[in-house]
């Protein structure tokens, strides 16, 4: 199947061992000095090994490759013992990943492996110290625990899987990475029961790749319609354009809306699918 996995550039790679250290579900080993991945069935494409090379030697490319198997993970990470199966564990639930995480309970479950999920979860979410309520009064736009909307982790485009639990049959917030700062409110006038991806269509590289993924999302994982926030300036359009691109490619007539944002955190303009060829 055509899916996500990470490609090692072997000339770039020092051996320094960070990315294998990192992979939950072992899916790196240091062979012969160099990082290798050793089964592309245990590399989930989340990337969370890229952010942890210091060469930069990680990328996550589409490609053919055997389906990511959840079981055959757990499995192995049993063998590895109780604190390796924890960090896995902990790795799919900070990435969104509920599916697979259910997989891996229901695996534990079946082997009559104790494993107290409800515990790992708020050693995660350790409670931060509530504002208090003088200081929401002053200002009703600070964000706190209640209105928090987030789904999914990464949400960075490039970092993001196309075939997310939180992408399948739901609908997509592509934000220019700008708009969160300006827009104090975001996550509760924008991100409610959203997939979130941020992308700058400026400064980022690969937009093909940027293309592709969010084709793959559309046709795959039955996106239903994707809302673009971007900045009163004239590059961020072209965020607008990518996700009209996608849909286009894509053969699939879903919705799509942009709106777009000034420096001062307002509103200012809105489009659909109509309005949108000569925005």
């Amino acid at each position: 199947m055509l899916r996500e996995v990470i490609t090692i550039d072997e000339n770039l790679c020092d051996g320094c061992n960070k990315c294998v250290q990192a992979c939950a579900e072992g899916a790196l080993q240091l062979i012969d000095g160099k990082a290798r991945l050793i089964n592309e069935i245990f590399c989930d494409g989340l990337g969370a090994c890229i952010g942890e090379c210091p060469q930069n030697a990680i990328t996550v490319e589409k490609k053919e490759a055997e389906p990511y198997n959840e079981s055959l993970v757990i499995d192995r990470m049993i063998e590895m013992g109780e604190n390796t199966v924890t960090a896995h564990l902990v790795h799919l639930y900070e990435h969104g990943q509920m599916n697979y995480l259910n997989q891996a309970l229901d695996v534990l479950k079946e082997r009559n492996i104790p494993i107290n999920f409800s515990e790992i979860r708020k050693s995660v979410h350790k409670e931060a110290d509530a504002p208090s309520k003088e200081a929401v009064q002053e200002n009703s736009h600070m964000p706190t625990r209640n209105n928090i909307r987030l789904q999914q982790w990464p949400v960075q485009l490039h970092l993001l899987s196309p075939f997310a639990a939180q992408v399948q049959n739901n609908d997509l917030l592509l934000t220019a990475d700008c708009v969160p700062l300006a827009y104090p409110n975001f996550h509760a006038d924008f991100l409610h029961k959203k997939a979130l991806a941020i992308a700058c269509p400026k400064l980022d590289s690969n937009k093909e790749a940027y293309l592709n993924k969010l084709e793959t999302m559309i046709r795959e994982s039955g996106l239903k319609s994707i809302t673009v926030l971007i900045m009163q300036v004239p590059c961020c359009s072209g965020l607008v354009q990518l996700a009209k691109r996608a849909i286009d490619n894509s053969g699939k007539n879903i919705q799509l809306f942009a709106k777009v944002i000034s420096i001062d955190g307002e509103v200012i303009d809105e489009f659909s699918s109509l309005a949108i060829e000569g925005l």
